[in-house]
């Protein structure tokens, strides 16, 4: 999935640096607090652990990640890392330089707010299907900001740095929105990634059935009968569990399978467009590169310079 940068704090003043590997800038609130890291020389296997629950953001340059035993991963702006409390990570920092630092963030959230917030989404807004609850999945733990999610880290990230009385309010409300928002992530990760599957759940159904018929003309109305539910209730419940409308997760769904095909040298833009489900090449192209950044030409090109090299 393409990913949105998040808002870039100034960096620390050179005179009131403490050090080079990981300087800390703390921002301390009721139920969260907000760290700030930098480093200005390359280091290896820098150690660091929070008693909390902790959502971490790349904002500048690039790490390399090892958690859970698992093998290095390289870490950039964009994309977000969820660490369980009292996990043990190590990082590396291969270009980090006085120029070229990198800084991140790193928002230790309290476990209590975690639970409260948790109880309250499956007390009033109870998800569809056997065994289904609002929660955190410490498997799904490395995903892109959708422009969603990056907005409400914005958000909180101003309120945390902010000097008003009101700041832990606000955040609070925030934090709720931060755990919903990282919910309907992990939720359609997993989906594209093709490892949620519940019969019970009438979503799983939809988007078999969305996967399935690309190519046809496929409505809200035809969505929600399938589902067996009210246009309106459908609607509510696709949004609540992703995060995006029915109608804009098939749009995603067509550039994905377009993507795919791109993965041809030799075919045609004109085909990728039709075998995707587009009716228009014109408004395929105006929506990828929308989603992507780039046109599917462009696209096309760099899969087949990356398959060379």
């Amino acid at each position: 999935m393409p990913k949105t940068l998040l808002h870039t704090p100034a960096l620390t003043h050179e005179k009131s640096l403490k050090t080079l590997v990981e300087n800390r800038t703390v921002y301390s609130l009721n139920n969260c607090e907000l760290n700030l890291f930098e480093t200005y020389e390359a280091s290896q296997l820098v150690p660091l652990k929070f008693n909390d629950l902790v959502v971490t953001s790349m904002l500048r340059g690039k790490k390399v990640m090892h958690l859970f035993d698992q093998p290095g991963f390289d870490y950039l702006p964009g994309e977000t890392v969820v660490i369980p409390s009292n996990v043990g990570m190590k990082i590396d920092f291969p270009e980090a330089t006085i120029n070229n630092p990198t800084q991140c963030l790193a928002l230790a959230i309290d476990q209590t707010k975690i639970t409260e917030t948790l109880h309250f989404l499956n007390e009033r807004y109870p998800k569809e299907g056997s065994a289904q609850f609002w929660q955190l999945n410490y498997q799904n733990y490395f995903f892109y900001n959708n422009v969603e999610l990056a907005t409400t880290i914005n958000k909180l990230v101003k309120e945390c740095m902010s000097t008003s009385i009101t700041k832990d309010v606000l955040a609070d409300l925030t934090l709720q929105e931060l755990l919903i928002r990282i919910i309907q992530t992990q939720t359609a990760k997993a989906i594209e990634e093709g490892s949620i599957k519940d019969s019970n759940n009438p979503i799983s159904e939809v988007i078999e059935f969305i996967r399935l018929n690309l190519r046809e003309n496929i409505t809200l109305k035809r969505l929600s009968e399938k589902s067996c539910m009210s246009t309106t209730s459908f609607y509510r419940l696709f949004k609540r569990e992703l995060g995006m409308s029915p109608i804009d997760f098939v749009l995603h769904e067509k550039i994905r399978a377009a993507k795919k095909l791109l993965t041809n040298p030799t075919i045609q833009i004109n085909e990728v467009c039709y075998l995707s489900g587009f009716e228009d090449a014109n408004y395929f192209t105006r929506l990828f590169k929308k989603q992507e950044g780039i046109t599917p030409k462009q696209y096309q090109l760099l899969q087949g310079n990356r398959i060379i090299q």
